[in-house]
């Protein structure tokens, strides 16, 4: 038999989790514009500026919304790395 309480909180996990891919596939629709744009301009696919800048504002988001920055920023870096890796193959195709 399941815990009524446990089944309510991985319910609402479950609904975070599926809201959580939904924006990730949101995101990646949005980068995969920006790096068709950058390769038909030809600008790199990497901009470590505003990576840095989107890190910085990232981890304070974090900061206050009570979530460890160390962790937001592992987070999207990897997003980040992923996006990077789409451009410098639509830069490929040329």
């Amino acid at each position: 038999m399941t815990d009524p309480k446990l089944a309510r909180l991985r319910s609402s996990i479950d609904n975070i989790d599926a809201a959580l891919i939904h924006m990730l596939a949101e995101r990646f629709k949005v980068t995969q514009e920006v790096g068709r744009y950058k390769a038909e301009v030809r600008l790199p696919a990497a901009d470590p500026g505003r990576e840095e800048r989107q890190v910085a504002r990232l981890r304070q988001l974090a900061a206050d919304a009570g979530l460890d920055p160390e962790f937001s920023e592992k987070f999207l870096r990897f997003i980040i790395d992923e996006v990077i890796r789409h451009h410098e193959k639509l830069a490929a195709r040329g």
